[in-house]
């Protein structure tokens, strides 16, 4: 076995030139490098630290691997997550201890279900051995701790060696794509350029080639063809799933097929594309389109590909649908009718099999891409509202193929209801919701596809968090649209929390149309937006040419957008209050405050 010795001598290149003259075959890195190439990763988010160079030194001896470094670890993860919902899969890495940093980011790629990988440093086989605290260590001589702390954040995680890379590489990627969620690689630091044990893949890896049981699969389609024989009405809700699993021309073949109309959940937006003939609109419960809500309601059986129930989900737990009863449920590896479930069963393989054994259904009068946004009121020196006046113009601003990203802030409530052209891919966190995963969310999308126009949309607080990653979109040469709403303050806080003048919700007042330059990004179109004239002259200037654009429009401070009214009435019961939103900002324009009496 090559030992190398720590710390390393001062001619770090001489050092890597020992390591690599003694992998006379594949080494790990060029391993893990590799297979992720295969899995459609090119580029690599990350912040450098020692203790992962190794790594890094591999990455950048790659010629089809991109370093993609960002300005925290945080942002690292957010970036990876949004590169991963267009490509598959995304990668960031970072050093030993600061992967805490990215921590939140692990816990929302979990909740929404995107297989996302961090790379993280290791201390070395003789650092462990010598049994020192070394930096970034809590003082305690637990050198697995992070790693440990990483468990519940992922499907897999793994302490990645010379003898055990291929296996454990596998297993963790097998578990990442089974499972749709993220997993986590930690490399000691004097393996990384070893040459492996062994290039041979395991053929018992858990979950690596999941089939589905045949008998289980015919008893599961049987059943569901049982159920919907006799069903005079019949919906679907499309879930993430169907996206993260490329599971869209499928879906499609078995709607087309059976002419079942269809809705998608608030996080699950884009899950299908909007222009479908049989897309009915966001379904969120009573909280927004109710025609959908209501024909859902009507259903005898409603069909669900990968659903999942939470609280925005089933908008606000406003629903009255009956899931145990009235729900088919197919997700990723298992079929769920009533109280029967059915094991080992994959949806690939039920939604192939029913697009040829269902009927099909005329004369659903479904509701069609229903969106609360009919007109785009307002010109010249009228204040901008950010209501329906706005969202209509960004249902008309989008163009097809957009990614459009929005924060999860206040615009999200909103923006979840707008109807998109063909090929708009949505970003958002509607479960995880942690402000300030746009802005860098929307750099992994953008490195992803380069060819295709990113979008990102969201409030000036959320925007606060993540905002030093602007500097990353000029130096990697993408050219996103920021529409940065500026309303002073937190405001998803102000309309849920006891008082809406807390002080806990002011921000310092940043000039926001000057980040761009201040970030070193050059030939931006940058505005301060304050009339709805002004908004509009602006959004067509950035529709009718190709430069980046950075957007910061002026709004009152409780413009609020639509849908937010609901939840600030939704949330007046937690604190023994029964005012609404109208009679609180009656009051408050008087100089009352109500809030807190």
């Amino acid at each position: 076995m090559l030992m190398v010795a720590w710390p390393p001598p001062s001619d770090t290149k001489h050092f890597w030139r020992i390591i690599v003259s003694n992998a006379n075959q594949t080494t790990v890195i060029q391993y893990v490098l590799a297979r992720l190439k295969e899995e459609g990763v090119g580029d690599i988010f990350g912040v450098p630290g020692d203790y992962v160079y190794p790594v890094l030194d591999g990455i950048l001896a790659d010629p089809d691997i991109e370093w993609r470094g960002n300005c925290n670890e945080l942002n690292a993860g957010y970036a990876a997550d949004g590169y991963s919902r267009i490509r598959g899969l995304g990668v960031f890495a970072c050093t030993y201890g600061s992967e805490l940093g990215a921590h939140l980011a692990l816990a929302g790629s979990y909740g929404e279900s995107t297989t996302t990988l961090m790379l993280t440093g290791f201390p070395s086989t003789q650092q462990q051995a010598s049994g020192q605290v070394f930096h970034h260590m809590l003082g305690n001589h637990d050198y697995d701790l992070f790693n440990k702390m990483a468990e519940p954040l992922s499907a897999a995680h793994a302490i990645i060696t010379a003898e055990n890379c291929v296996t454990e590489f596998e297993r963790v990627l097998a578990a990442m794509k089974y499972h749709k969620r993220p997993g986590v690689l930690a490399f000691q630091f004097d393996d990384v350029h070893k040459p492996l044990a062994s290039t041979e893949i395991p053929a018992d890896i858990p979950l690596r080639n999941p089939v589905s049981d045949p008998e289980a699969l015919a008893e599961a389609v049987d059943h569901i063809v049982d159920e919907l024989s006799s069903a005079k009405t019949v919906g679907a809700v499309a879930g993430i799933a169907v996206q993260r699993k490329k599971l869209r021309v499928e879906t499609e073949a078995l709607l087309n097929a059976t002419g079942i109309p269809y809705a998608t959940p608030f996080q699950d937006k884009t899950a299908l594309y909007e222009t479908h003939d049989g897309f009915m609109g966001t379904w969120c419960g009573k909280f927004g389109n109710l025609p959908v809500e209501e024909y859902l309601l009507s259903c005898d059986k409603v069909l669900a590909f990968g659903y999942e129930l939470h609280y925005f989900n089933a908008g606000f737990f406003t629903t009255g649908l009956d899931f145990a009863n009235r729900m088919i449920d197919i997700r990723d590896h298992s079929v769920r009718i009533g109280e029967t479930v059915y094991d080992h069963v994959e949806m690939k393989d039920v939604l192939q099999a029913l697009t040829t054994r269902l009927p099909k259904w005329d004369g659903l009068n479904a509701p069609s891409k229903l969106t609360p946004f009919t007109e785009a009121g307002g010109s010249g020196d009228d204040p901008i509202s950010t209501g329906f006046p706005f969202y209509k113009r960004l249902e008309q601003f989008l163009k097809p193929d957009d990614i459009l990203v929005i924060d999860p802030s206040s615009p999200v409530l909103a923006g979840s209801f707008v109807n998109m052209p063909e090929g708009v891919d949505y970003i958002s966190q509607a479960l995880a919701a942690s402000i300030g995963f746009g802005t860098p969310a929307a750099l992994g999308a953008a490195v992803a596809a380069p060819e295709r126009r990113v979008v990102m949309l969201g409030g000036e607080g959320a925007h606060q968090l993540t905002a030093q990653e602007i500097g990353q979109f000029y130096k990697f040469g993408v050219k996103p649209v920021f529409i940065i709403i500026n309303n002073d303050g937190y405001l998803v806080e102000r309309y849920t929390c006891k008082d809406p003048e807390s002080s806990f919700n002011d921000l310092p007042k940043w000039q926001y149309h000057k980040l761009p330059e201040v970030f070193g990004c050059e030939d931006w179109y940058c505005a301060r937006v304050e009339t709805t004239g002004d908004m509009d002259a602006a959004l067509d200037k950035v529709n009718s040419g190709e430069q980046a654009a950075y957007l910061e429009l002026i709004c009152d401070r409780y413009d609020m957008p639509p849908m937010s009214e609901a939840m600030f009435n939704l949330t007046r019961p937690k604190f023994g209050q029964t005012i609404t939103w109208d009679e609180w900002k009656s009051e408050f324009d008087k100089g009352h405050n109500i809030a807190t009496l």
